[in-house]
């Protein structure tokens, strides 16, 4: 694909976060950068203005506090509040730290601690657990909850809704230290911690520069404006729920909303009507799983088939919303305003990317990571490649370190959202930023056209003992395309009694799936003989050295980030991949 082909959309410049907020105040002043649901069911908006107007009084409030150049954490599910903290801090008071509200409290302690945080801002959810850790936590000053005070009193605790009044009394007395503070787009303002899913979690230092050239890279790729609106489902603590699917979204004058949980994501899309969506790929394939179980129940499943392969042909010819209209069920129980789903954080299923764009939706895969504010390629609309994870965003360069005669090698990054470096980690910062390239850890190889494919992760890559490579996430892609299969991880093992690298994996059946198909719960015979099959399937596809010879049958799912990335390196340190269960020879 020449790059002279590919159309850009014009966007407008920002300099930094607060330059961003102002100008899309001035640009939709009175549309919804937020709509929010009450306790009661009801919905109410949030203007751009008003949004702004809020951001000043809590900026200038958390200045009064004597925070200035400090560093903030907030934590909690995603809300309006959250959002209001991330931009007030970083817009001119000090530094945000987003934290997983999901991590144990000790880990939260530790990042706490490692952060150097002053103050944190959470939810009443979450504020009785920082209550109990505040003795461990001498630099920790401040504990500001997002909701009003309750029945509970909570001594020390200071409340935002407090705060946004005091803002709004200092400013009415001409308080402009926080509206006037000057911003510095080189200096670090974000400290993100990374989800650790192959290593000890470190911290990537951003800045409004970083962020600022991603949102207008994503945004010369795609149309979006004030008819639109997009529900947030993913955590907003990961970069890349944070940048696209919230900072790209008020760039562009989109409505935000909340999802309440992964439970509620089908009642909230009916409610919400959601026009843009941020995805992984688990909820991409439940979504498309469901689609096809349904099909198959109502004896509509050939029908289904051949609507995915005649649609798309009959949109070419023009007929206009012909997928729509065909898969007008599907469209309907998303909320039947859906036109954009991205997706992120691991690698879809070619086979799903396809079927959704067969049905209308336009599905942009992408590849990211927290050092790169995240975004680094992204297919396009028109310019895309099922399989690859698109074209470098506009301004980015990427090219293959080091490749080898497959051509794949490891993927470094280079442009302005490129980190600054990890927090008091000068080692770690010197082994990926070199000559102003970013080394990622990650293996992949770029076609003619410029389109990038991940192979894996440069720690999982199985190296045999005659010296080939050989990526997991490659043959786990194979293995959970299986109907039977919910889940696996693939890894070597070294026999010192062999010359071979025996590759192995653990596998978490679909229990639903294989009950539905035998009409009863498997015994271990029946569920050992039905993995077994479909392993040998996978391996007809794979070179006799990535084979899988022995595999575990693993009842419990993998422990996982938020973003629903197995935490492997979990998985191989505890011991759980030595603990077989059942380890089988295939013969």
């Amino acid at each position: 694909m020449k790059k002279d082909k590919i159309k850009y959309f014009e966007v407008r410049k920002i300099v930094d976060l607060r330059d961003m907020v102002r100008q899309s105040a001035e640009l939709y002043p009175d549309c919804s950068a937020f709509t929010l649901k009450d306790s009661n069911g009801n919905f109410t908006s949030v203007t751009y203005k008003k949004f702004l107007e809020t951001l000043n009084e809590l900026g200038t409030a958390l200045l009064d506090l004597g925070l200035k150049n400090a560093k903030i954490a907030v934590m909690s599910e995603n809300r309006y509040e959250w959002c209001l903290t991330y931009l007030a801090v970083v817009n001119g008071v000090g530094i945000i730290v987003p934290l997983d509200r999901e991590l144990p409290l000790n880990e939260v302690v530790s990042l706490l601690t490692r952060s150097e945080a002053t103050a944190i801002v959470t939810s009443a959810n979450y504020i009785q657990n920082i209550i109990n850790i505040k003795k461990n936590l001498p630099d920790l000053k401040y504990i500001i909850s997002m909701d009003p005070p309750g029945e509970e009193n909570n001594e020390g605790v200071i409340y935002l809704s407090d705060l946004l009044e005091k803002g709004r009394t200092l400013i009415e007395a001409g308080n402009r230290d926080y509206i006037d503070a000057p911003i510095d787009p080189n200096e670090m303002r974000m400290l993100i911690f990374t989800s650790g899913t192959t290593d000890k979690s470190k911290g990537v230092m951003l800045s409004h520069r970083n962020i600022c050239a991603d949102i207008m890279g994503v945004s010369q790729l795609l149309t979006a404006d004030t008819r639109d609106s997009i529900l947030s489902i993913l955590p907003l603590h990961h970069t890349y729920e944070c940048t696209a699917g919230f900072l790209t979204m008020i760039y562009l004058g989109v409505s935000i909303g909340f999802c309440e949980g992964l439970r509620y994501i089908s009642k909230n899309i009916q409610e919400y009507k959601p026009s843009i969506m941020m995805s992984v790929p688990l909820i991409l394939e439940n979504v498309y799983n469901k689609i096809e179980k349904n099909t198959k129940k109502e004896n509509k499943y050939f029908k289904f088939k051949f609507g995915l392969f005649i649609a798309p042909l009959l949109a070419k010819l023009g007929f206009k919303d012909i997928q729509k209209k065909m898969f007008k069920e599907v469209h309907e129980s998303l909320g039947g305003r859906l036109r954009l789903i991205i997706s992120g954080a691991s690698a879809l299923n070619p086979k799903v990317s396809k079927a959704f764009r067969a049905m209308g939706f336009n599905l942009l895969q992408g590849y990211g990571l927290t050092e790169c504010s995240p975004i680094v390629t992204v297919n396009r609309i028109k310019e895309y490649k099922d399989g690859s994870v698109g074209l470098p965003l506009p301004g980015v360069e990427i090219k293959i370190d080091n490749p080898g005669r497959d051509k794949v090698g490891e993927i470094v990054v280079k442009g302005d959202n490129v980190m600054l470096g990890y927090f008091k980690n000068e080692e770690a910062t010197r082994e990926v930023l070199k000559d102003g390239w970013l080394y990622t850890g990650d293996y992949g190889r770029i076609d003619k056209d410029g389109f990038l494919y991940i192979t894996g992760r440069k720690k999982n890559v199985i190296v045999t003992k005659n010296g080939k490579n050989i990526y997991p996430e490659d043959i786990e892609l194979y293995l959970n395309q299986s109907p039977y299969i919910l889940e696996s991880l693939v890894y070597g093992v070294n026999d010192p009694g062999d010359d071979e690298t025996k590759v192995c994996a653990q596998i978490v059946p679909k229990m639903e799936a294989i009950e539905e198909e035998l009409g009863k719960t498997p015994t271990d015979e029946e569920l050992h003989k039905i993995i077994l099959a479909e392993v040998k399937k996978v391996n007809k596809k794979l070179s006799s050295y990535k084979r899988i010879q022995h595999f575990d049958i693993r009842k419990e799912e993998f422990e996982k980030t938020t973003t629903k990335k197995i935490k492997r390196y979990v998985e191989l340190l505890s011991g759980n991949i030595s603990n077989l269960t059942n380890r089988l020879k295939i013969k």
